[in-house]
């Protein structure tokens, strides 16, 4: 149980930790100090919202049709993998994020553009959806809830923890040098795990 939590969390934390729009918005409200709990309960509910879909959704379909399952882990494999080849090459050219220095003028314009961010995301379904579901359900029956109560975990973390604490980092972040060893380190990750799930 707690094993699969750990991996959920992990394969979480390392899914959501990138520089998308979705993290950059967040960041920008961090940094501007505003309506920063709202933004960041949205993305956090969404991802785990989007979680218990894919790992229940896929698991029903695997039950039906268990080819499903392999043609997700290969796609997720090239995704992951592109993804973490793409992300070693961006840190040959760091750019550094400029934080907007005034945030959204109100709180439901900086909701619907969180929600905007999360559910226009192509990508927020290939990472919540049908990888972790993917990879969730090879921890069998009552060992994917675990896996997807660790990744929602570590989307709370980790919304919490760029929201809140982007004030207390705003001279760290605002280097060039940052984004390049957050971008390798993501990288590196992402290849990780799409080896380990080649080989599974």
């Amino acid at each position: 149980m707690l094993t699969a939590a750990g991996a959920g969390l992990l394969t979480g934390l390392s899914l959501i930790v990138a520089i998308g729009a979705q993290n950059a918005f967040v960041l920008r409200q961090g940094l501007a100090r505003q309506y920063v709990g709202p933004v960041v309960l949205v993305c956090a509910v969404s991802d785990a919202v989007l979680i218990l879909a894919g790992v229940s959704g896929i698991g029903a379909i695997v039950e039906h049709a268990g080819w499903v399952l392999d043609v997700v882990r290969w796609l997720g494999v090239a995704f992951l993998a592109t993804y973490g080849v793409l992300s070693l090459h961006r840190a040959r050219k760091p750019e550094t994020l400029e934080a907007a220095r005034a945030g959204v003028g109100s709180r439901r314009t900086a909701v619907g553009r969180a929600l905007a961010l999360t559910y226009l995301n192509p990508h927020v379904y290939l990472d919540t959806v049908l990888l972790v579901g993917s990879i969730a359900n090879q921890h069998g029956d009552s060992g994917r809830w675990w896996f997807a109560a660790g990744a929602a975990a570590a989307s709370i973390l980790w919304f919490t923890g760029l929201g809140y604490g982007a004030g207390f980092g705003q001279r760290l972040l605002s280097t060039a040098r940052a984004w390049q060893v957050l971008d390798v380190l993501i990288g590196l990750t992402m290849l990780a795990i799409a080896l380990s799930l080649a080989l599974s």
